[in-house]
């Protein structure tokens, strides 16, 4: 068995930091640190909705952007301009489904909450990242509408959180860094909610195909690692 970053059992994710309240302006806003992996994510409300969703009786929108810097990779990465790319959008609408799939959105009146994830440092598992602290951004912004008395009820009905997994030299992992990543003969994001359920399974065989039992086997690491995570954003966010 080859040597994990920071010295990690195949079950044990990377060293989680999260940094509530990290810029000023934002409604809602934290720093995610997976590992060597960061991602500022921050949530802006807008009292309107976009134009086709005008008239459906109080419906609000939640949606999501995504970006890497350009120093935030190896080589340096070119901004984005006009129209992003198609695994940008790609990421973005993953990033946009996980965290609707947790809120009523009819309880959001009609209001559209933006979920920006900027990457600042990237050691894979960014969209894992974004969307574990996007829900965190949310879930502060929603608190400010609440104290504002803006929202009388809480719209999100529950946490949603991700995690990386895949199989590398025959061996399943959880939270792979990038040299895993690129080596990796399957790998999967798994997104949860707090009680247990999937929201989403995204999965490929990079080098060979894998079994059910195998498909199986990682997605109970997901679960059993998304547990602590599930508690650190809890002692944050009190649903």
């Amino acid at each position: 068995m080859f040597k994990r970053s920071f010295d990690r059992a195949p079950s044990q994710p990377r060293p989680l930091k999260i940094t509530p309240g990290y810029t000023k302006y934002a409604a809602g806003s934290v720093l995610m640190e997976y590992g060597d992996t960061r991602v500022l994510c921050t949530a802006s409300v807008e009292e309107s909705v976009p134009n086709w969703m005008r008239g459906r009786r109080g419906q609000g929108w939640i949606t999501a952007e995504y970006s890497l810097l350009p120093s935030s990779t190896h080589d340096r990465s070119r901004r984005e301009r006009g129209n992003v790319g198609g695994r940008t959008q790609e990421i973005q609408r993953l990033i946009g489904r996980s965290i609707r799939g947790v809120v009523d959105l009819k309880q959001l009146g009609e209001r559209t909450i933006t979920i920006d994830c900027d990457v600042l440092q990237a050691d894979a598992g960014t969209r894992t990242a974004s969307i574990t602290g996007g829900y965190i951004a949310l879930h502060l912004a929603i608190e400010k509408l609440l104290k504002a008395g803006k929202l009388k009820t809480n719209p999100i009905r529950e946490s949603v959180a991700a995690i990386s997994v895949g199989i590398v030299e025959g061996q399943p992992l959880v939270d792979l860094d990038y040299n895993e990543d690129q080596k990796a003969d399957s790998d999967l994001n798994v997104v949860m909610t707090g009680s247990g359920d999937l929201l989403e399974v995204q999965g490929c065989a990079e080098q060979k195909p894998f079994s059910r039992a195998e498909l199986n086997e990682l997605i109970d690491l997901a679960a059993a690692s998304l547990v602590d995570i599930f508690a650190e954003q809890k002692s944050i966010c009190e649903i």
